[in-house]
């Protein structure tokens, strides 16, 4: 039977608004401070977790929750099984925002909370997608499990967890990046800097340099600390600095006491060009004076390498491949204390033809002037599913029928779930049109853009499990 996808879709707008707005009220941040046994990764997680689960369980699913760290709403019964891959976790809110972001505010057509975009909008559309073919009694021959993680914003310890406890599907796709799909995923390589945190010689002494709340984020915010003696000129060269700089700033002297923040623009890590890193310009400005020791090494490596430098060019990194474009870098967390040195996490996302060893070995030889030691953080290699494969294919037909657009394969430099899978691969929820908010304050969400995604989505979910 021909099935009225949109029409399905606007039919269920309330009760979906609803669902998401509650879901969006829960900040689920990542907490390490607040871990538990119960709640790995923070009780803001879990409780998302919960209440994602919970939409299961009232409409009929069959649900399980994996250690509170991940979980499943299961539908149809079959030798395959189809995975739709969300997760319920956010990024920290950061600064700059207009409106509370745990309390969705609907304006203009837009839903403003963190997680709108990233990925609980998207989450929920595809579980409603879901829903609708579960309420049409639609015949399907596969199984297919939602699964949401908790941790895919950090360290993916749900993903690690879920896996190690739950057999893998066969297929899928997560929706957490934009149409007409994403076939091909960079590798994603974090490399950590460390200094030691002496201050011997110079006229300045660094006593803190703070910069980054995730290494998946452009900086945003940047604050230094320090004594000087030459603080009368520092304070009158930073005005100048900040007038010719796509920064704000503002700098605080009391005698010999300097503080200094900086404001400049947060983005998606994948994406650092899209951004402006208050880390690496508030180091810029830092290196044109008197320090000394490990603190001058960690402002000059900053300088000379890092600042204004999203392709890694000047630690002869860039690279392009014909199909997964270009190795880009965002430096997304500083940190520096006498007491504890100074650590600065480079986030690589690197398409095939790179490896996490080359980078780690051109670092390592670019950077020993410096001193620094390097470390790996986890890392992730290149994925990619060919255009030829019938999943892709499938995706690319539905989108292209429901939207009248082109149709085409892509790459990207986020990690989603969608690289778990060897068939895997993600799926919108954004369109080429939309305004990409991910991970920067005032994050939205046009509605009509989740209400065409759900229609997409059930349409797709459908043909591939049917």
């Amino acid at each position: 039977m021909a099935i009225d996808w949109k029409k399905e879709a606007a039919a269920r707008k309330e009760n979906f608004l609803a669902d998401l707005t509650e879901l969006l009220k829960i900040d689920s941040v990542r907490d390490d401070s607040k871990a538990t046994t119960d709640a790995p990764v923070g009780p803001g997680p879990k409780k998302a977790l919960e209440a994602f689960l919970a939409l299961g369980e009232r409409d009929g699913f069959v649900t399980k929750n994996v250690g509170n760290l991940a979980g499943h709403i299961e539908y149809g019964d079959g030798n395959e099984t189809m995975g739709v891959f969300a997760h319920v976790d956010v990024v920290p809110v950061g600064t700059g925002w207009e409106t509370d972001p745990f309390s969705p505010v609907i304006k203009d057509g837009r839903i403003y909370a963190r997680g709108s975009s990233d990925d609980k909008g998207p989450g929920v559309a595809a579980y409603y997608a879901l829903k609708m073919i579960k309420d049409l009694d639609l015949p399907v021959s596969k199984k297919i499990r939602f699964i949401i993680g908790t941790d895919e914003e950090s360290g993916w310890m749900c993903m690690d967890h879920y896996l190690a406890n739950e057999p893998i599907p066969d297929f899928g796709f997560s929706p957490d990046a934009e149409f007409p799909i994403i076939n091909g995923e960079k590798g994603i390589l974090t490399v950590y800097v460390n200094t030691k945190g002496d201050n011997k010689g110079g006229k300045n002494k660094l006593i803190s340099f703070d910069a980054g709340l995730r290494e998946n984020m452009v900086p945003q915010d940047a604050t230094a600390i320090f004594t000087s003696e030459e603080a009368e000129q520092i304070e009158k060269d930073f005005y100048d600095f900040v007038e010719v700089s796509p920064i704000t700033g503002t700098i605080k002297v009391e005698g010999t006491d300097v503080t200094i923040e900086v404001g400049g623009k947060a983005a998606h890590g994948m994406a650092p060009h899209l951004g402006v890193n208050a880390g690496t310009y508030l180091a810029a400005f830092l290196n044109e004076y008197s320090f000394g020791g490990d603190a001058k090494n960690f402002l000059q490596l900053t300088a000379d390498y890092l600042h204004e430098d999203t392709k890694a060019e000047k630690l002869e990194l860039n690279y392009i491949d014909d199909v997964m474009g270009d190795l880009t870098m965002n430096s997304g967390v500083f940190t520096f204390t006498p007491e504890d040195g100074g650590v600065i996490a480079v986030n690589f996302r690197f398409p095939k033809g790179v490896t996490p060893e080359g980078i780690e070995i051109k670092m390592e030889s670019k950077l020993a002037e410096f001193g620094v030691t390097l470390s790996r953080g986890k890392e992730q290699l290149p994925h990619y599913v060919s255009a030829e494969d019938p999943l892709v294919k499938t995706l690319l037909d539905v989108y292209q029928r429901q939207t009248g657009l082109e149709a085409h394969e892509q790459t990207i430099g986020g990690g989603t779930y969608g690289r778990l899978l060897e068939r895997g691969v993600a799926y919108g929820a954004m369109f080429p049109n939309s305004i990409d908010t991910m991970h920067q304050a005032n994050e939205f969400m046009a509605i009509d853009d989740l209400m065409n995604a759900m229609s997409i989505y059930a349409e797709a979910i459908y043909e591939l499990i049917k």
